[in-house]
């Protein structure tokens, strides 16, 4: 994974503003500081901070970590063992409602979600495990597809789909799904980290990004982020004066950012602390 690297008036700055380009937790980068910020005469700023950061590489298996998996002991160890399936009733009551807005679409799109999206290195702490994406996928494909079963989805599929090297989704399609995306997308989110902590379990995998989609909905979501975006950007240029957007994800921060950045007269940056960190859209 390429380093990017950002400058701010303070290493904090940076590093946020790193972590936003990237699109993901803190605790799935590294980070080093390249440069502590210099002050001038008055306290003025005469060399701003530059950090870098990069998401973290995958760490493969030790020679003796890979032959005690081939040989096997047939012990059951924490990595091996499966829980039980969530019923559709835990699933739903795992969604948690999003809180507050300032700036919110007209379109009828949501364009907004109630939390990150942590990558699979970020939802563990143990050692990593090397499991290919695909095979992580395939574990995560089953489990959706007994969840469709147990709710009557007969009409219902899944897929897979590799994004890349490192990330996998699985795609959901059919009719009558609204029940399985929720308010705002919050039962879709629930279901992708019930889905990851399957695979987890089942293969140990502590690498890789698992992705789950339903409907479409997160290409969707994509747009109407970026029509939400021009349409406030436009107002930025046409007022000059600086709009904040709810809190999102660092996902959806990274959206609105890339969006807004390819429009000339307008800047951006993030404020606050999770979960209530937002985009500030600032006249340039």
């Amino acid at each position: 994974m390429e380093w990017v690297e950002v400058t701010a008036r303070t290493v904090d700055e940076a590093r946020e503003k790193a972590l936003d380009l990237l699109g993901v937790a803190e605790e799935d980068t590294e980070v080093e500081v390249l440069a502590e910020p210099k002050m001038g005469l008055f306290g003025r700023l005469r060399e701003e901070a530059r950090v870098r950061a990069r998401l973290l590489p995958a760490v493969p298996r030790s020679k003796d970590e890979s032959g005690r998996r081939r040989r096997g002991s047939g012990r059951v160890t924490k990595e091996t063992t499966s829980p039980p399936a969530p019923t559709p009733v835990e699933a739903a009551a795992a969604a948690r409602p999003h809180q507050g807005r300032t700036a919110v679409a007209d379109d009828g799109d949501a364009v907004d979600e109630p939390k990150d999206e942590p990558t699979m290195e970020s939802t563990m702490s143990e050692d990593r495990v090397e499991v290919p994406v695909a095979e992580q996928a395939e574990v995560a494909k089953g489990f959706v597809e007994g969840l469709l079963a147990v709710m009557g989805l007969d009409e219902a599929s899944a897929t897979v789909v590799l994004l890349d090297d490192d990330t996998a989704e699985v795609q959901v399609t059919g009719g009558d799904l609204g029940l399985l995306i929720g308010p705002r997308g919050a039962t879709l989110l629930a279901l992708q980290d019930l889905a990851r902590t399957v695979v987890q379990r089942k293969t140990g995998a502590r690498t890789g990004r698992l992705l789950l989609d339903v409907a479409g909905y997160r290409q969707k979501r994509k747009q109407a982020l970026e029509r939400f975006t021009h349409k406030l950007a436009q107002d930025v240029v046409a007022h000059g004066t600086p709009v904040a957007l709810e809190p999102m994800s660092s996902a959806d921060r990274k959206i609105v950012h890339d969006t807004a950045n390819a429009i000339e007269g307008v800047t951006t940056s993030s404020e606050g602390e999770d979960p209530r960190r937002h985009v500030v859209l600032h006249p340039a």
